[in-house]
């Protein structure tokens, strides 16, 4: 019975890119130290090899000799041998006499069977290359099959290797640097794995080209690329070749290997390996969310020929190291890791969200009050710094922005201070209207009981205040938060033109009073999860402040997250931690990005946030408690966002309805909230 392998059952198909050792013109070397490096990689399902990988791509005049190409032969039957005992799909490079030319090929072996066999397209015959010499390139006339070994195999360019949920097309390295790729064709037929068998030589800024190049058709084609080059074995009378090994996903860069240059020692690398996994699941859902994929279908140049190769189940020992994941889950997908990286982040989004801002302002009277709730928390103080931005760049009076601070019956003094001090600071008109009063007034129109303490029109705010802070902490009354919620809106509506503070995570799980702070005249921050607010508020303070105001930002940006609409414990502390009540915000933006931008399953949510590194590990009991919060309050929340206001869309992720997330408000979540039956 084979061990569960949790790593294909989420759709992920293992790829290895390998540069093993090699002698020029030595098949009989170049086979077994390619079935070394095959056997190091046991557990995946394709491996790719480099380009003219069992003799050297460096051969020269040597390609014309029978002796050379029948090693070559006798090199490829013997990896097929070696193969038989082997779960992988290997791609490997030879050359073959086919009819009197030599050919520059991909031969696709595994499982003991020759699958097929993909001959080069462009043969580059410029500057340090002279491929026009030894080899004929791939042409309609080439023959559909050639025999090797006593068997007929299918032979061309039109070729996909199917293997499960991988479809398989594969290039030989200049095939890649040409106008179209002929991977672009077979990727519209139907591939979603792409094998470049490659000898490209290293020159000075040339890896960063290839980097380039790799991850920018990987993104183009919304597939994998697995991209193997020939390393140090290679002769180095003119060139030296680095091993460099690549691959991609969708646009994205899973990892690169060793190479020759790379500022690293010892200058000649070991050996080159590199092991991922690519999410075919992802892929697929990314395919069908771009309506225009497949709009090329029609325009084909040739019709392609599909091979299933037989299907394996990776051995005992496979299965057991398969139980990892052989690619890093970004525990907070929408900041990155790196801080350069994170600050041209920050910056960016900044100026997209100052940029909407200032185009909606433009059309509106230079004098109209620019109204905004300020709290003290993050979200408000995020949308006052790019209100700010929006009224300097148009060079307009900073006092047209009217910060109301509204302290309500959960205020603490923190962030009210918090609040008042930052208004002061910036210059802009600052107004305080304690809600408690207008608060208490509805809750007797209301005959309401808040908190479940009975009140009336003679009732003292003061008395009311203690009374509250003396209840339970346990104690909740959507009403009574609901109606300070309204009342906070009310205010901002009737004073001028509302920027609005909510954020994309509040958006997602519904946590705003509808028709309370879930509405505005526009929203600087929708497209903005919770885990990204911090840094931005940081990143202002660091680069637009100093001294008092920027400790005063950072000491915001730390400022636990909860909407105060609770009162306070009996010593003044926030008493309602919004974490608290729905789990980590990091797990729910992890989920949010998941769900929204790879379509993921609520099994495959949870493998994945059980996979990730997070700074703070959450039990098993956290991941599952706030999935199932995050997939409840999803569905159920979609009739509020189905009436928000405009606002730019700053990343990948959006759930705005006019544009990148549009669902009834009435779906149901009962198809996602189970598990599917394991595979």
């Amino acid at each position: 019975m084979p061990l569960p392998d949790p790593v294909r059952q989420h759709g992920y198909y293992r790829v290895t890119a390998a540069s093993p050792d090699l002698r020029v013109a030595d098949p009989k070397f170049n086979v077994q130290a390619s079935i070394v490096m095959l056997q190091q990689s046991e557990d995946s399902d394709l491996i790719v090899l480099p380009e003219l990988g069992l003799t050297g791509y460096t051969c020269g005049d040597l390609f014309a000799t029978g002796t050379l190409l029948d090693a070559a032969r006798d090199a490829l039957l013997e990896l097929v041998e070696a193969t038989a005992a082997m779960h992988a799909i290997v791609a490997a490079g030879l050359p073959l006499a086919v009819g009197t030319s030599v050919m520059n090929v991909a031969a696709i072996v595994g499982r003991g069977r020759l699958w097929g066999i993909v001959p080069k397209t462009f043969l580059p015959t410029y500057r340090e290359f002279y491929e026009g010499r030894h080899f004929r390139a791939a042409s309609s006339g080439d023959p559909e099959s050639v025999s090797i070994g006593g068997e007929e195999i299918p032979f061309g360019t039109d070729l996909l290797f199917r293997d499960r949920d991988a479809v398989l097309a594969a290039e030989i390295c200049e095939d890649l640097w040409v106008p179209v790729p002929p991977s672009s064709h077979a990727v519209i037929a139907g591939a979603n794995v792409v094998a470049n068998l490659s000898a490209s030589n290293e020159t000075v800024g040339k890896a960063q080209w290839r980097r380039d190049l790799v991850v920018s058709q990987s993104g183009r084609l919304i597939c994998g690329y697995v991209y193997a080059s020939a390393g140090g074995g290679e002769s180095t009378s003119d060139l030296v070749y680095g091993g460099h090994c690549l691959i991609a996903e969708n646009g994205g860069l899973l990892g690169q290997s060793r190479r020759i240059g790379d500022g690293e020692h010892p200058i000649l690398p070991e050996p080159a390996q590199l092991t991922r996994d690519l999410d075919l699941q992802r892929l697929m859902h990314d395919r069908r969310v771009m309506g225009s994929f497949d709009d090329f279908r029609d325009s084909l140049p040739r019709r392609y020929r599909w091979i299933d190769v037989e299907p394996s189940t990776p051995p005992q020992t496979a299965a057991k190291s398969r139980v990892k994941l052989q690619r890093r889950i970004d525990p907070h997908p929408f900041v990155p890791d790196e801080a350069s990286e994170r600050e041209a982040r920050c910056a960016e989004i900044l100026a997209i969200q100052t940029g909407g801002l200032v185009k909606r302002l433009a059309g509106l009277p230079e004098d109209l009050t620019l109204s905004i709730g300020v709290s003290g928390g993050l979200d408000s103080t995020l949308a006052l710094l790019v209100a700010i931005g929006a009224v300097d760049h148009l060079q307009r009076d900073r006092s047209v922005i009217e910060a109301l601070v509204m302290p309500g019956f959960g205020t603490t003094s923190h962030t009210r201070n918090n609040a008042v001090d930052l208004v002061e600071r910036l210059g802009v008109t600052c107004r305080t209207i304690d809600i408690r009063q207008l608060s208490l007034d509805t809750f007797t129109g209301l005959e309401h009981s808040p908190m479940g303490i009975e009140v009336s029109e003679q009732t003292d705010i003061a008395n009311l205040q203690q009374a509250l802070e003396s209840t339970d902490d346990d104690a909740s009354d959507l009403v009574f938060e609901n109606v300070q919620a309204r009342m906070r809106t009310l205010l901002l509506m009737s004073r001028g033109f509302v920027l609005g503070t909510g954020d994309l995570s509040e958006q997602a799980l519904g946590w705003s009073t509808y028709n309370g702070d879930h509405m505005s005249m526009y929203n600087v921050n929708c497209s903005i999860p919770k885990t990204l607010v911090r840094y931005l508020v940081r990143y202002i303070a660091d680069h637009r402040y100093e001294g008092e105001m920027r400790t005063l930002l950072h000491g915001i940006a730390d400022t636990p997250i909860s909407p105060e609409l609770l009162p306070p414990t009996s010593d003044g502390q926030i008493r309602q931690s919004t974490e608290a009540s729905l789990g980590p915000y990091e797990l729910h933006d992890f989920f949010l990005y998941h769900f929204v931008r790879g379509g993921c399953d609520v099994d495959k949510l949870r493998f994945l946030a059980g996979t990730a590194t997070f700074a703070e590990p959450h039990s098993d009991d956290v991941i599952e408690q706030t999935l199932r919060t995050f997939i409840r309050r999803f569905f159920a929340s979609q009739y509020k966002r189905n009436c928000v206001p405009d606002g730019p869309k700053v990343g990948s992720v959006s759930l705005s309805p006019r544009g990148d997330w549009r669902m009834p408000s009435d779906a149901s979540a009962a198809a996602f909230q189970s598990e599917r039956p394991k595979s």
